[in-house]
Parts: structure tokens; sequence; C-alpha cells
């Protein structure tokens, strides 16, 4: 469930097919296919085959991006957390999600959609949702875990969450038994060779 909750939160897509099936889509650029197989190894259950290679042309530079997609079986369960995560067709931040953030869902979250800077400060962004559902994320990660955020407006990027350097500091001590050592770079940690 955490990883389901998390990827829907950052990367993953929940894609309806059909009144009450959906099916989750992963997407991440070729660098981060081994973190791609590790999520979709978690859940069996729904990922089979393998992932599929893809390129696309970006429509403005025309510069080519190469990604692993990998999308699960259909089901009722992943139906249900369609209709949580995309009430209306649009996806949001449901105003409840502290329910359902526990660290592991913060970690895959953190490794789709985190940036750890130079200044040793982390991001963590929330693309096109609006401002109360920025504030209902920041206070759900605050009263889960004790770790302050600050809401950012990015106005094209959308909103961002900011950790400073003493709520990374947290941030990290949280997760970082979750994540993956091809994203441990999202800790500020070199990576594997």
């Amino acid at each position: 469930m955490a990883i389901v909750v998390g990827s829907a939160l950052g990367d993953g897509f929940l894609q309806k097919t059909g009144s009450r099936n959906a099916r989750l889509r992963l997407e991440h650029g070729v660098k981060q296919k081994e973190y791609l197989l590790w999520k979709g190894r978690q859940l069996p259950r729904y990922f089979q085959g393998t992932p599929a290679y893809l390129e696309r042309v970006h429509p403005k530079n025309g510069a080519k991006y190469s990604y692993v997609r990998w999308q699960s079986n259909a089901s009722p369960e992943l139906g249900k957390w369609r209709e949580y995560f995309y009430a209306k067709g649009k996806k949001i931040i449901p105003e409840d999600i502290a329910i359902f953030l526990s660290p592991l869902a913060l970690a895959i979250w953190y490794m789709d959609d985190g940036y750890f800077s130079q200044d040793k400060a982390s991001f963590l962004y929330l693309g096109k949702v609006s401002c109360i559902e920025a504030e209902t994320v920041r206070c759900a990660i605050e009263n889960n875990f004790g770790i302050t955020p600050k809401v950012y407006d990015k106005q094209t990027k959308g909103f961002v969450l900011y950790f400073p350097v003493i709520e990374t500091r947290k941030l990290h001590e949280l997760i970082k038994d979750f994540i993956h050592p091809s994203m441990r770079y999202k800790l500020g940690e070199s990576q594997p060779l």
C-alpha cells in the first residue's frame, strides 16, 4: 500500500481501465531503471513481465529522452486508489492523506519527486496542486513525523515543499532505510559504481 501511495503522490499514474479497475503505470528515466524494477518487484501481484524501453522527443527543444515504463495488471484495488487520488479525473492530494503517509510512502515519493540541493536542503515537488492541498500535505508531514517543511509556490512548476537543513536531516533520517541504493544520491551520498 505504501508503495502505491508514494508512487501515486510521485511519478506514478493510476490509469482507469474500466468502470472499477485501474492499473499503476511507473515511468522513470533509463538511469533510474533499477529503482523502477525494485518498485515493481515489491508488488509482484500487480507487476509481471518486463518494462518497456521508450523514447520521447521534447516538444519545445527537440531533445530525445529515453525512459522505462512498467504497467501493472488492472485490479479493483488499484481502482479504489484511482478514485482516491483522481477525484473528478484530476490528480489531487486528498484531505486525509495523513492516514496513508507512512515513512515508506514518503520515501517513495521523495525518490520520485525529491531533490537534495548543494546547500544541504531538500525539496519535494508537488506539481499542479492547489495551495490548500500543498498545506494539507505539509501539515500531514509535520503531524505524522515532526518534520516541518515550508510551502513554496514555484509559479509555472507548481508548489514545492522546502525542507531547510535541520528539517532535511530529520527527513533523511526517517526515510534513509527505505532508499534504493541507486537513489541514495538524493540523500547527498554518492551513487554506487
